[in-house]
């Protein structure tokens, strides 16, 4: 079917909508952009005028095909090398969408996206479409083909599963900048005590390396062991400088909600570290190093102006 003018602006006007949706559900905006172009060619393909609530369609065909997705995913999970970590948006990029409550900002920080992976296919879509976007049960239930009481009873074993998993916490952005240039100056410092007194007692360091670049299969956990690897990464070696191939730039941004650490090399991205900070300290931090993962964030990197590194490794 040939679209009009009017058809295909309403489907581009919904694009950013539907990629928020799927970076949620797959934690891959790589992935996200292919749901939403196959969204795209079976909006196409459809008798469109006979579409009475086009959003509604479209919601349900990019949800379908997430939920395909992440069956195949887990499985590809299961041989993943290393810890998984969702793919990092840096601050400014429109596939984070709404962030207009603690709700929607929390639905894409690095920590709900790695908890979602605990859920169900059904319990992710129900919890990013009612918790990130307010859908109402109704409309979840026929875009799930399901009761709305089930869709209800969905949403509240998946909002408990979240809210076992962590604790909520906001930090004010000025409050988070100065604790983050504190890391930086104890991290550099040579020393491990003064870290400690910066994480929270069950601290933990998660990095993704996908099997491409060296990462700890396992969490370094509690702030003492965290505390040591994090003296050890911020320490000039030679190791490190035959790892990185060049000059370490290190600057202070925003990711995925969270301060985060990005580092560069040659103005490549090599590394996005989220920070999760909480009333307590530090309670976690959440590296991608995969440069399968950090190919976006290197495009939206060369295209912003991010200022002055706050640190160099040589």
């Amino acid at each position: 079917m040939v679209l009009t003018g009017n058809q295909i602006d309403l489907f581009e006007a919904s694009i950013p909508r539907l990629k928020a949706i799927a970076y949620r559900l797959l934690g891959s905006a790589s992935d996200a952009e292919d749901a939403v172009q196959d969204t795209f060619l079976r909006w196409q393909s459809a008798d469109v005028d006979r579409i009475e609530v086009p959003e509604a369609w479209l919601t349900k065909v990019l949800t379908n095909l997430c939920l395909n997705q992440l069956t195949s995913a887990r499985a590809r999970r299961e041989t993943y090398v290393g810890q998984w970590l969702p793919e990092p948006l840096l601050a400014g990029d429109p596939m984070l969408g709404p962030a207009d409550t603690v709700e929607q900002r929390e639905s894409v920080s690095f920590a709900v996206l790695a908890l979602m992976e605990r859920l169900s296919p059904n319990e992710r879509v129900v919890y990013v479409l009612r918790e990130a976007f307010g859908y109402p049960h109704r409309r979840i239930a026929e875009i799930l083909d399901i009761t709305e009481a089930s869709g209800q009873q969905i949403f509240h074993r998946a909002k408990k599963h979240i809210a076992d998993g962590r604790t909520r916490t906001e930090i004010d952005e000025a409050a988070a900048r100065r604790i983050v240039d504190e890391f930086l100056t104890a991290a550099t410092s040579g020393r491990t005590e003064p870290l400690v007194r910066l994480l929270t007692a069950d601290a933990v360091a998660i990095g993704d390396g996908g099997g491409k670049v060296p990462a700890r299969t396992r969490p370094f956990e509690g702030a003492v062991a965290v505390a040591k690897f994090m003296r050890s990464l911020f320490t000039p070696n030679q190791a490190a400088r035959n790892l990185l191939g060049g000059t370490a730039e290190i600057h202070v941004s925003y990711a995925n909600g969270l301060p985060a650490l990005v580092v560069t090399v040659d103005g490549r991205v090599i590394g996005v570290m989220c920070l999760e900070i909480t009333a307590d300290g530090i309670a976690a931090f959440r590296n991608q190093a995969n440069p399968d993962k950090l190919e976006r964030a290197t495009r939206q990197w060369a295209a912003t102006d991010h200022g002055e590194p706050v640190l160099r490794i040589n």
